[in-house]
Protein backbone atom coordinates (compact mmCIF):
# COMPACT_ATOMS: atom_id res chain seq x y z
CA UNK A 1 0.00 0.00 0.00
CA UNK A 2 3.04 2.26 0.61
CA UNK A 3 4.32 1.90 -3.00
CA UNK A 4 0.86 2.73 -4.57
CA UNK A 5 0.77 6.29 -2.24
CA UNK A 6 4.12 6.96 -3.98
CA UNK A 7 3.29 6.29 -7.26
CA UNK A 8 0.14 8.38 -7.24
CA UNK A 9 2.24 11.14 -5.71
CA UNK A 10 4.58 11.04 -8.87
CA UNK A 11 1.50 11.46 -10.65
CA UNK A 12 -0.08 14.26 -8.99
CA UNK A 13 -1.27 17.13 -10.98
CA UNK A 14 1.47 18.90 -9.62
CA UNK A 15 3.43 17.42 -12.45
CA UNK A 16 1.43 19.63 -14.99
CA UNK A 17 1.22 22.58 -12.92
CA UNK A 18 5.23 22.44 -13.51
CA UNK A 19 5.02 22.28 -17.48
CA UNK A 20 2.56 24.97 -17.43
CA UNK A 21 4.60 27.47 -15.92
CA UNK A 22 7.49 26.44 -17.90
CA UNK A 23 5.38 27.62 -21.09
CA UNK A 24 4.34 30.69 -19.62
CA UNK A 25 8.13 31.38 -19.31
CA UNK A 26 9.10 30.77 -23.11
CA UNK A 27 7.00 33.56 -24.00
CA UNK A 28 8.20 35.98 -21.36
CA UNK A 29 11.63 35.19 -22.53
CA UNK A 30 10.09 35.87 -26.42
CA UNK A 31 8.81 38.99 -25.46
CA UNK A 32 12.27 39.73 -23.66
CA UNK A 33 14.60 38.80 -26.51
CA UNK A 34 12.01 40.90 -28.81
CA UNK A 35 12.27 44.13 -27.06
CA UNK A 36 16.09 43.36 -26.27
CA UNK A 37 17.32 42.95 -29.75
CA UNK A 38 16.67 46.26 -31.45
CA UNK A 39 18.83 47.70 -28.52
CA UNK A 40 21.84 45.06 -28.96
CA UNK A 41 21.79 45.76 -32.74
CA UNK A 42 21.66 49.55 -32.00
CA UNK A 43 24.46 49.23 -29.90
CA UNK A 44 26.55 47.03 -32.49
CA UNK A 45 25.69 49.89 -35.12
CA UNK A 46 27.26 52.40 -32.77
CA UNK A 47 30.38 50.33 -31.82
CA UNK A 48 30.79 50.16 -35.39
CA UNK A 49 30.77 53.41 -35.98
CA UNK A 50 32.94 54.65 -33.87
CA UNK A 51 35.72 52.33 -34.94
CA UNK A 52 35.61 53.92 -37.89
CA UNK A 53 35.47 57.70 -37.03
CA UNK A 54 38.18 56.48 -34.23
CA UNK A 55 40.58 55.19 -37.33
CA UNK A 56 39.81 57.91 -39.64
CA UNK A 57 40.96 60.00 -37.15
CA UNK A 58 44.25 58.11 -36.29
CA UNK A 59 45.17 58.57 -40.29
CA UNK A 60 44.07 62.48 -40.34
CA UNK A 61 46.28 63.17 -37.01
CA UNK A 62 49.52 60.28 -38.97
CA UNK A 63 48.73 62.18 -42.25
CA UNK A 64 49.92 66.09 -40.18
CA UNK A 65 52.84 64.39 -38.69
CA UNK A 66 53.94 62.54 -42.06
CA UNK A 67 53.99 66.21 -43.81
CA UNK A 68 55.58 67.76 -41.05
CA UNK A 69 58.28 65.32 -40.87
CA UNK A 70 58.86 65.62 -44.38
CA UNK A 71 58.85 69.45 -44.04
CA UNK A 72 61.52 69.24 -41.32
CA UNK A 73 63.61 68.07 -43.78
CA UNK A 74 65.07 71.23 -44.41
CA UNK A 75 64.68 74.69 -45.36
CA UNK A 76 63.81 73.71 -48.66
CA UNK A 77 61.56 70.58 -47.86
CA UNK A 78 59.67 73.36 -45.50
CA UNK A 79 59.21 75.41 -48.41
CA UNK A 80 57.71 72.76 -50.74
CA UNK A 81 54.22 72.98 -49.78
CA UNK A 82 53.14 70.56 -52.76
CA UNK A 83 55.84 67.97 -51.42
CA UNK A 84 54.16 68.35 -47.76
CA UNK A 85 50.76 67.75 -48.58
CA UNK A 86 51.69 64.67 -51.16
CA UNK A 87 53.15 63.10 -47.75
CA UNK A 88 50.15 63.95 -45.95
CA UNK A 89 47.90 62.07 -48.81
CA UNK A 90 50.44 59.52 -49.35
CA UNK A 91 50.36 58.31 -45.27
CA UNK A 92 46.14 58.49 -45.43
CA UNK A 93 45.35 56.06 -48.17
CA UNK A 94 42.35 54.87 -46.88
CA UNK A 95 40.86 58.69 -46.42
CA UNK A 96 40.39 61.31 -48.88
CA UNK A 97 41.99 64.38 -47.40
CA UNK A 98 39.71 67.14 -47.36
CA UNK A 99 42.47 70.06 -46.46
CA UNK A 100 46.56 70.23 -45.79
CA UNK A 101 47.85 73.82 -44.68
CA UNK A 102 51.21 74.81 -44.18
CA UNK A 103 52.06 77.61 -42.26
CA UNK A 104 55.82 79.01 -40.58
CA UNK A 105 56.18 80.83 -37.91
CA UNK A 106 59.94 81.68 -36.38
CA UNK A 107 61.16 81.90 -33.26
CA UNK A 108 64.76 83.18 -31.91
CA UNK A 109 66.69 80.23 -30.31
CA UNK A 110 67.49 82.77 -27.32
CA UNK A 111 63.72 82.63 -26.41
CA UNK A 112 63.11 86.35 -28.43
CA UNK A 113 60.10 86.59 -30.96
CA UNK A 114 61.15 86.89 -33.99
CA UNK A 115 59.40 87.94 -37.82
CA UNK A 116 61.31 85.56 -39.46
CA UNK A 117 64.11 88.22 -41.12
CA UNK A 118 67.35 87.50 -41.34
CA UNK A 119 68.37 90.95 -39.22
CA UNK A 120 66.35 89.48 -36.52
CA UNK A 121 68.21 87.28 -33.48
CA UNK A 122 71.45 88.95 -33.17
CA UNK A 123 72.79 87.85 -30.45
CA UNK A 124 71.41 83.80 -31.85
CA UNK A 125 70.20 82.36 -34.46
CA UNK A 126 66.42 81.99 -36.07
CA UNK A 127 64.61 78.65 -35.32
CA UNK A 128 61.75 77.71 -37.96
CA UNK A 129 58.62 75.93 -36.67
CA UNK A 130 56.40 74.20 -39.47
CA UNK A 131 52.79 73.83 -38.70
CA UNK A 132 50.78 71.27 -40.79
CA UNK A 133 47.43 70.88 -40.31
CA UNK A 134 45.05 68.43 -42.02
CA UNK A 135 40.55 67.61 -42.09
CA UNK A 136 38.49 65.43 -43.64
CA UNK A 137 35.26 64.91 -43.11
CA UNK A 138 33.78 61.35 -43.37
CA UNK A 139 30.02 60.62 -43.38
CA UNK A 140 29.15 56.95 -41.74
CA UNK A 141 28.12 54.09 -43.57
CA UNK A 142 24.83 53.77 -40.95
CA UNK A 143 23.03 56.56 -39.64
CA UNK A 144 21.30 56.14 -36.41
CA UNK A 145 18.71 59.48 -35.86
CA UNK A 146 20.61 60.55 -32.66
CA UNK A 147 24.01 60.78 -34.26
CA UNK A 148 25.38 63.13 -36.90
CA UNK A 149 25.41 62.69 -40.48
CA UNK A 150 28.87 63.96 -41.24
CA UNK A 151 31.99 64.45 -38.93
CA UNK A 152 34.51 66.66 -39.59
CA UNK A 153 38.27 65.48 -38.09
CA UNK A 154 41.49 67.34 -37.77
CA UNK A 155 44.74 66.43 -37.51
CA UNK A 156 47.42 69.03 -36.57
CA UNK A 157 51.64 68.19 -36.50
CA UNK A 158 54.45 70.93 -35.32
CA UNK A 159 58.13 70.73 -36.04
CA UNK A 160 60.93 72.45 -35.90
CA UNK A 161 62.80 72.84 -39.23
CA UNK A 162 66.39 71.84 -38.78
CA UNK A 163 69.04 74.13 -40.39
Amino acid sequence: MRVANISRWFRSPAKGHVAGKINEETGSSMVETALVIPLFVAMMVGAVEFGTIAYAKIEVSNAAEAGAHYGMQSASNAGDVTGIQNAAGNEAPDITLGSTTVSHSCICSNGSTSTCLSTDCSTSHIETILTVGTQTTIRPKFHLPVLPTSYTLYGQAVQKVMQ
